[in-house]
């Protein structure tokens, strides 16, 4: 009955939220083989290049930890950037400094460029336009809302995983919607992804 009523509650709360329904799935030729809360999405990201018409140049990534979505990217895209200070944070079990563990792991991938650096620090630096941004980075509701809101204003498609399993992510990606003007398409698959376009 709890989960029934919060679904309820949810429905009427983000009302203007459009449900994704991929048209078809895919499978990654390149995929890393990790345990990864991300596995499972790497089955919708061409669909959603696909929906929404994206070029496939330039991919930036906002929090990479141990790989597995740069990977899936670095199938699409020519170049994927991926942004992260790797050393987890207040919503991650790893704890402690993986960006050479990291680096060697995705070294293979001659498209992927990892720069261990704070969200923060590269928004200040960074005004170039993207195909399509990714965003999941420490859940809070301020951390998501700012930098999804630059990702937003710096492509095409931004999207935000774990909108499902932390409520704080789902509203900041509402918010980011209503202030962009964009449209917030939800994924609830997989801890959910959501789509700004």
């Amino acid at each position: 009955m709890k989960n029934f009523l919060k679904k309820a509650v949810d429905k009427l709360k983000y009302k203007d939220v459009i449900p994704y329904a991929p048209e078809k799935s895919y499978t990654p030729e390149k995929m890393l083989d990790i345990v990864s809360a991300w596995a499972g999405h790497e089955k919708v990201i061409l669909d959603i290049i696909k929906r929404f018409d994206l070029e496939q140049n330039s991919c930036l990534e906002f929090g990479v930890e141990f790989g597995y979505s740069a990977v899936i990217f670095s199938n699409y895209f020519k170049k994927v950037v991926g942004v992260d200070i790797f050393v987890g944070d207040i919503h991650t079990n790893h704890k402690g400094d993986h960006y050479e563990e990291t680096k060697d792991r995705l070294s293979k991938y001659e498209n992927i460029e990892l720069i261990k650096m704070d969200y923060k620090e590269w928004l200040k630096k960074d005004d170039n336009f993207y195909d399509l941004i990714h965003v999941d980075i420490v859940h809070t509701y301020e951390d998501t809302y700012k930098c999804g809101l630059w990702s937003a204003q710096h492509s095409k498609c931004a999207i935000f995983h774990d909108t499902e399993s932390f409520p704080e992510v789902k509203k900041a990606v509402y918010d980011i919607a209503k202030k962009t003007g964009k449209k917030f398409y939800n994924y609830p698959e997989y801890y959910g992804l959501g789509i700004i376009v």
